[in-house]
């Protein structure tokens, strides 16, 4: 099975060693446990204040939505995603994905931009910011009004079929998810209140959700409206699968061209994101980092800080006038 870039094969050592003081991240870089900032708030606003610069956003920037990020403050992954290989593999793990996302994608669904997307989008209106290239599938930097986003992995709020190519929107797709499982959302409310609150913790980036074999085998995927195939597949890039190359190459101008490369909330542990911070740093396009925990990019960062994102943002803000 493909991995994802700079993902080793599960069971290697290289994803399984750990100790008090280090982990070690699905990329194989081992990351310190005891952050320190490189650079001080005042350095960001000077970066920021220049222009030109081109936001690298990741799930972090989302949680505070309540949209729970992969990983933990140590970078090790809190739960594991299905992969592309799975996905398209057999009927029975599509099925499950659908089912788990049937309830997930509804809570995801409701998330707001939070004020971490509100700053970007203003100081993208007030000239400081450019395009925003973004890992989240969720939408939410446009939600905020922020324009020129690059969706790296794509977006949750519609679906492909595998087999035909035909496109749907997310919103269709839920409505024929219901009705061809009528009280589904009731079974899983009866079960829930089993388990408690662990259901909803346990929502993904990628509105995935833990649910109950029980209820898996009792849902009813749904089947692409042209061919009639059950290869529907939301239009996000999954672990495993390749971000299109073209749009690869768009980032890479837009990185290269850039004032300046703010990162958000992304631990940059897969290489789908760290490229872009990489050329960067090859070019001698500053990178500035924002995130609470270590990042694989931090060695190329010119400018780290180790900060809650909302409240930095905001201050970051009002210090540019805004």
């Amino acid at each position: 099975m493909q991995q994802p870039n700079g993902i080793p094969p599960q069971g290697t050592a290289a994803s399984t060693v750990m100790s008090a003081a280090t982990t070690r991240l699905a990329t194989t870089r081992t990351l310190p446990l005891e952050t320190h900032d490189l650079g001080t708030f005042d350095d960001l606003v000077d970066l920021v204040s220049g222009g030109g610069v081109v936001v690298l956003s990741g799930a972090g920037l989302s949680t505070e939505s309540g949209i729970p990020d992969y990983r933990g403050p140590d970078g090790t992954r809190r739960v594991e995603p299905m992969t592309y290989g799975e996905f398209a593999g057999s009927s029975e793990a599509r099925r499950r994905y659908w089912a788990r996302s049937y309830i997930g994608w509804q809570r995801f669904n409701a998330a707001e931009p939070n004020e971490g997307h509100r700053v970007v989008t203003d100081l993208q209106r007030a000239g400081y910011v450019g395009p925003i290239i973004t890992q989240n599938v969720d939408g939410l930097h446009q939600a905020s009004g922020a324009t020129d986003v690059i969706e790296l992995h794509g977006s949750l709020d519609r679906a492909v079929c595998l087999t035909c190519g035909e496109y749907t929107t997310r919103i269709g797709l839920h409505e024929r998810m219901t009705e061809a499982n009528p009280g589904f959302m009731e079974r899983f409310a009866e079960a829930a209140q089993t388990v408690g609150s662990q259901w909803g913790e346990q929502v993904r980036p990628d509105g995935d959700i833990v649910l109950a074999d029980s209820l898996v085998e009792s849902f009813h995927a749904p089947r692409c409206l042209v061919c009639g195939h059950d290869t529907v597949k939301p239009d996000v890039v999954f672990f495993g699968e390749s971000v299109p190359k073209a749009l690869v190459e768009q980032c890479f101008s837009l990185v290269e061209g850039a004032g300046a490369v703010l990162v958000l909330g992304s631990s940059l542990s897969v290489m789908s994101g760290y490229r872009f911070v990489r050329r960067a740093h090859q070019r001698d396009v500053p990178v500035a980092i924002v995130t609470r925990s270590a990042t694989r990019g931090d060695a190329e960062a010119s400018l780290r800080l180790h900060a809650p994102l909302g409240p930095t943002l905001e201050d970051l803000r009002q210090a540019l006038g805004h």
